[in-house]
């Protein structure tokens, strides 16, 4: 099959049975890879009452359709599993150069089930499979054991870890490769943990079949000849996404002490210009990227050792560096080294340290929790000891293992009002009181809260940001096309800063594997992944699906109180409206359950049946469903 590698594995960690079964073509065609194969597989396959870390939950990798290709760039592996932290579907992807190793091996997707007897890794070499024991690896840290490892097997193997925290189930735990690069939200390290699989080795040295070479040779030549010189790309090359620090609280959305504020006074300290001064020792990039966005640096904080780490990238400086009031940059990338090398998602491993910050402010949680420590604003020997806490589910910090929605939950005393989550999953690094239509795509967000599903900052600035008109139509638009590059699994900076079209990304699968596709087709695609995502929660968490679509009070309710948005915040009332047009725009009912008009328009009829059976089938609509519901080709927006 032109574009594959052509093989999917099978794994029963329980028994250590490998099955080997060709690619299914039409399976392939009909949901495109990565986020899309993960979506039907959970939906088809893990029980409605699996615990996410116990023996019925599935874990998968997986490439997409462009993964290996050198389309512009098709570098990412996708990771699906159900939750710990939201109880529905997950996915999360990578960059780096795994995805590309496994499909040179030969492979598209693993599926892997049970748990495994013992500490174990998986062994991938070409044709070699096997499930090798991990107790010597066990307890190390995410960086130190890719290091060792290739130690050990060769430098050639591309390698993918988890730390202390996903064995020990913190439900933020994120997969670490290529000693910077995370798939780290929705807790999927904390699933590979509970599976006792401590790491995946990979090494594969076969060749990709490709439709049409020449066309595109051509059309990536051409790209890459057109977005060298683009104006975004020196910036990007220069500084990564740390650039964007100063953009944020310019425009009042960058989080300061737990989203408290949305500017922080000594910005400037954290930014990416102070990042490349002081910290930074190389350029970096993923399997076949010209940008080299990433930026390899060396911390140095006097009295710690000198740590060596990729980034931090913005959203780690907003969420670990403005989220808990940090004035250096040095502390950042420190921080970034222990929240890495620990095995959390520095997103809302960083969010959920700020959230405890705050309630050490207030003081909810005292000196006497902390075990005679403090966790004071910006102070990086407390930001360490409350992460070993947390890590090690030592006191307090098991409370905070959960996140911020479970340690909120287990605290009481309104604490949830400050908890900026949705679904469960924290808020990524921009404030939403100024923004509604980020707020709208945090809360509808299929796997909680998170930027990469819809990121909506620019279109507020461009629509107006103290307007909740045509905002939930983009955002609908938009939860249709990011998640797309995770299907495809490709970056999506080159679409969004390099106007690369999808257009031509969706040549790039034409040539790459034949098929007669279109733009229309895989947006369709991504609408049937999204419909079958929410059904999937319905189903495993209740309903109706209004009742999880919620905002935080802060967000709704709490006027930021200074900087360049202040008095600004979104109200319950313009929220609930935006929730009424987004269910219509969607072809959902007015409870937010889908109906089964468009679940039988999009071929997923199965889904209408088991929700009906529950009683959270959405009521039909009168005059019919939208036609378009988002997918129409609008002019880029971010």
């Amino acid at each position: 099959m032109d574009g594959f590698g052509g093989t999917t594995l099978r794994i029963n960690l329980s028994t250590e049975e490998i099955e080997r079964t060709p690619t299914d073509p039409e399976f392939a065609r009909s949901w495109l890879g990565a986020r899309g194969f993960v979506s039907k597989i959970l939906y088809d396959e893990v029980p409605r009452d699996a615990d996410p870390l116990g023996v019925d939950n599935l874990f998968i990798v997986t490439t997409g359709v462009l993964t290996g290709s050198f389309c512009p760039v098709g570098s990412k592996v996708g990771f699906g599993c159900i939750s710990p932290a939201t109880n529905g579907h997950a996915d999360s992807s990578m960059g780096g150069h795994l995805g590309p190793e496994l499909r040179y091996a030969g492979y598209d997707l693993i599926v892997m089930e049970g748990i495994a007897a013992g500490p174990t890794y998986l062994y991938i070499d070409d044709d070699t499979i096997e499930l090798r024991p991990a107790g010597d690896y066990w307890g190390m840290g995410s960086l130190e054991l890719e290091k060792r490892m290739k130690k050990d097997l060769g430098d050639d193997f591309q390698i993918a870890t988890i730390g202390p925290s996903g064995e020990n189930g913190i439900v933020f735990s994120c997969i670490t490769h290529d000693f910077g690069r995370q798939a780290g939200r929705c807790g999927v390290g904390a699933v590979m943990g509970s599976k006792k699989l401590k790491a995946i080795a990979v090494r594969g040295t076969k060749s990709l079949p490709v439709h049409d070479l020449d066309s595109m040779y051509k059309l990536t030549y051409d790209i890459i000849q057109r977005t060298k010189t683009h104006p975004n790309m020196a910036p990007w090359q220069k500084y990564g996404t740390a650039f964007f620090v100063g953009w944020s609280n310019e425009r009042g959305c960058f989080p300061t002490k737990n989203f408290q504020e949305t500017y922080h006074k000594d910005w400037e300290k954290i930014d990416g210009e102070r990042l490349v001064e002081d910290c930074l020792v190389s350029d970096k990039a993923c399997f076949g990227c010209w940008m080299n966005c990433g930026k390899y640096t060396r911390a140095r904080i006097p009295g710690k050792p000198d740590t060596y780490q990729e980034g931090p990238e913005y959203e780690t400086i907003a969420l670990v560096g403005g989220s808990c009031a940090f004035t250096d940059i040095n502390h950042v990338a420190y921080a970034n080294h222990l929240l890495d090398d620990i095995g959390m998602d520095t997103m809302s491993g960083g969010s959920t340290v700020a959230f405890a910050m705050e309630c050490y402010q207030r003081g909810i949680i005292t000196k006497d929790d902390l075990e005679g420590h403090e966790l004071r604003w910006g102070n990086i020997d407390d930001f360490e000891h409350f992460v070993r806490m947390i890590a090690a589910r030592r006191g307090i910090g098991d409370i905070f293992a959960r996140g911020t929605k479970g340690a909120a939950e287990a605290l009481g005393r309104g604490t949830i009002d400050f908890a900026s989550q949705a679904k469960g999953m924290e808020f990524s690094g921009y404030d939403t009181r100024w923004y509604p239509a980020q707020l709208l795509s945090y809360c509808t967000c299929d796997i909680g809260a998170h930027h990469s599903k819809s990121w909506t900052i620019t279109t507020d600035i461009e629509l107006g940001r103290d307007t909740i008109e045509g905002k939930a139509e983009v955002v609908i638009y938009l939860q249709h096309i990011r998640p797309l590059f995770d299907t495809w699994s490709c970056c999506r900076l080159f679409w969004g800063e390099l106007d690369v079209t999808p257009e031509e990304h969706v040549d790039s699968i034409k040539h790459l594997t034949g098929w007669d596709v279109t733009l229309e087709e895989c947006m369709r695609v991504s609408e049937r992944v999204w419909n079958l995502n929410r059904a999937h929660f319905i189903e495993r968490n209740g309903g109706p699906g209004r009742k999880f679509d919620v905002a935080p009070a802060r967000h709704l309710d709490e006027p930021i109180p200074g900087g360049p948005a202040e008095g600004k915040v979104v109200g319950r009332e313009n929220f609930e409206a935006m929730l009424d047009d987004y269910y219509a725009n969607r072809g959902w009912d007015e409870d937010g359950n889908p109906t089964r008009e468009i679940l039988d328009d999009l071929g997923i009829g199965y889904a209408a049946d088991n929700l009906e059976k529950l009683g959270f089938l959405g009521k039909p609509i009168p005059g019919g469903i939208p036609k378009v519901r988002g997918r129409e080709l609008k002019p880029k927006a971010m």
